[in-house]
């Protein structure tokens, strides 16, 4: 059995991966971390507000974590101090809060996924596959849609997309767009747009389109509920553990090979 702790037991994902946890034949739930501690008794649970302390009774193997990029940041610290393995599905890291989690996985063995569904995942490795196929005659764009809950835009999986986009296509950063308004003039060609829907209670919806002439290709991603992400991430848990430092993502955890 992997010794796993749960961060933010008490929110959305931390439910969810709660429940699976307790379903699944080898983890098991040694600990968890919650900003309303007191709650943590009635879901029969043991731990705290603070990870470092749970972590020191806990002896746990890995800690999955889905709060925020700032709390992972810290979470990742409190880890490599002890040896702990990590997986974080948390979303938002800047370059700079991405840079400190690189940190901490010096130390020990990290998966970063901004979505830990096995299909998002397939989803992103086709998109690249897909565009490197159809070359410069396609102009590419990405629209992702969340929940009205959401605080960060464009989702960590949108901005995995046209990360992945850009460098199958030979573009760069700047060649990425936001937004558009006003007169923008003709779009050019290396441009690669990222648009973002909120509302309602959508859990995750990603489309990447390739417009040409007289065609247009769609590839689209739906979740319907939060399940498939903790199976993702249980699935990373098991990988992670026992592995050399790293920091890791989800391709990784799924055997696909890098693209040179």
């Amino acid at each position: 059995m992997i010794r796993t702790v749960i961060t933010g037991v008490t929110g959305r994902m931390g439910g969810t991966l709660l429940r699976l946890v307790r379903e699944s034949r080898d983890l098991e739930l040694v600990g968890a971390t919650s900003r309303q501690p007191t709650r943590l008794e009635a879901l029969g649970v043991s731990g705290g507000e603070d990870l470092g302390r749970v972590l020191d009774t806990a002896r746990a193997q890995v800690v999955i974590d889905f709060t925020s990029a700032e709390a992972s940041v810290v979470h990742a610290r409190q880890c490599a101090e002890r040896g702990v393995a990590m997986v974080i599905g948390s979303t938002g890291f800047t370059p700079e809060t991405r840079a400190e989690v690189a940190a901490s996985a010096k130390s020990i063995p990290v998966v970063l996924a901004p979505n830990t569904s096995v299909g998002v995942n397939v989803v992103i490795r086709m998109a690249a596959e897909l565009a490197r196929v159809l070359g410069e005659g396609y102009d590419v764009e990405v629209l992702e849609a969340h929940h009205r809950m959401k605080k960060d835009a464009p989702s960590g999986t949108a901005l995995k997309l046209a990360e992945v986009l850009a460098s199958a296509l030979g573009r760069s950063q700047e060649d990425l767009t936001f937004a558009r308004h006003g007169q923008i003039g003709a779009r050019p060609k290396q441009e690669i747009g990222v648009q973002t829907l909120r509302g309602g209670d959508v859990v995750g919806e990603h489309t990447v389109y390739y417009f040409g002439e007289g065609e247009r290709i769609e590839l689209t991603h739906r979740a319907t509920n939060r399940d498939q992400f903790g199976l993702g991430a249980l699935r990373a848990a098991r990988w992670v553990t026992g592995r050399s430092p790293g920091l890791y993502d989800m391709a990784d955890v799924l055997g696909f090979q890098r693209s040179s």
